[in-house]
């Protein structure tokens, strides 16, 4: 138990977004004329100026609970148990309601020790009702399951973002494992180009002078120990999976893509410029790029009939665009782990990749590598 309890309070925040968004001025925006309209229109309420006060200084509260969440909860139930002793008697405008979005981002973005310490508050201010007989045993009990759930949804929301976390950071590590992989190919086939022109070297060492031979040994030998470095690090991570050891495809592979008289949509392919002095890397990241994307689009593409894609290289850099013609979409509120992962190919090359709906039927993925393929 006591392991269990030191473990809550060692927690640590979790990685946090912005510290606030728009909808959070929108809510405090709606909810301050709310609180008016409610003081002046229920004619049962008690302390209108009162409550109103008491919402005005709460409400910029909510602004802060994400990047402070443990002063915006024990601020926001401080003040409230002050209005307590102040009114005699618990505040009944039920625009109050908001308070539960406090406990919630405590459990959903404070540390182990803040949530402790913040949830002591909150049952602190139960408590002095209680105590005062502000409210009745029935209500302390029915405040307090409120308030446990306000918590545990925070807390579900808060491992529901880790495990979210882990997903992403998962996909991006299997997307850099595909792209060691690559270029390892890619490299191999240069250094091992580089140890048979040494080899050769040595074969006519008899009539060349002594410092070229040394300096022909010496590549040998580098190049064999590179090639031997790289072999035992892509073991490691290739898996036992007999297709990750079949060759890294080329840009020329993107043709067998299309698929002419296949079911389903049909594939068309056109690539223009100088495709074939592309450096590897870059042809095996359009390859995959173009791979996922009609992957993608062969399944999500409802009603598609023909999916493009076009190739254009030229310039200082390989540009990629597939579309589809299926029914109209709306920009999607989550990214796919394919989205991801291409995202992250795209950006160890140093280039981009980015999705969206077009602006009449169907989804479009673009993508932009620089021909250098120069790794961040």
């Amino acid at each position: 138990m006591f392991a269990l309890l030191r473990s809550v309070w060692d927690e640590p925040r979790p990685v946090r977004g912005a510290a606030r968004l728009w909808w959070d001025w929108a809510l405090v925006a709606v909810l301050l004329p709310v609180a008016v309209l409610e003081a002046v229109l229920r004619p049962d309420l008690s302390w209108r100026a009162g409550s109103v006060v008491l919402a005005v200084v709460l409400l910029p509260l909510l602004l802060v609970r994400r990047s402070r969440p443990l002063l915006a909860a024990g601020a926001a139930f401080g003040v409230a148990a002050v209005a307590s002793l102040v009114f005699w008697g618990e505040p009944d405008l039920n625009t109050l309601v908001f308070l539960l979005l406090f406990p919630f981002a405590l459990f959903r973005w404070g540390s182990g020790r803040e949530a402790v310490v913040g949830l002591a508050v909150m049952l602190g201010k139960v408590g002095l009702s209680v105590a005062l007989g502000f409210l009745g045993a029935g209500d302390a009990v029915a405040g307090s399951a409120v308030l446990a759930a306000a918590c545990a949804l925070g807390a579900a929301a808060r491992y529901r973002g880790r495990a979210r976390a882990r997903e992403l950071d998962q996909v991006k590590l299997l997307e850099r494992e595909r792209l060691a992989r690559d270029l390892h190919d890619t490299v191999a086939h240069h250094v091992s180009a580089m140890a048979i022109r040494a080899q050769a070297g040595l074969a006519t060492a008899a009539t060349r002078p002594e410092a070229a031979t040394e300096a022909l040994v010496l590549i040998e030998s580098e190049a064999s120990r590179a090639l031997t470095e790289m072999r035992t690090m892509v073991r490691a991570l290739r898996r036992t999976d007999s297709a990750d050891l079949a060759p890294s495809p080329a840009i020329a592979d993107v043709a067998l893509l299309a698929s002419p008289g296949r079911p389903g949509p049909e594939v068309a392919v056109l690539i223009e410029g100088a495709a074939d002095d592309l450096p590897k890397s870059v042809g095996t990241a359009v390859y995959r790029l173009s791979q996922e994307a009609v992957t993608n689009a062969r399944r999500h593409a409802r009603h598609a009939t023909r999916i493009e894609v076009h190739i254009d290289v030229g310039g200082s850099a390989v540009r990629l665009r597939v579309s589809d013609d299926g029914d109209p979409v709306t920009a999607r509120t989550t990214r796919g782990h394919g989205l991801i992962g291409m995202e992250e190919r795209a950006d160890l090359l140093g280039g981009t990749c980015a999705a969206g709906p077009n602006p009449g039927r169907g989804w479009t993925v673009t993508a932009v590598l620089p021909l250098t393929g120069a790794a961040r």
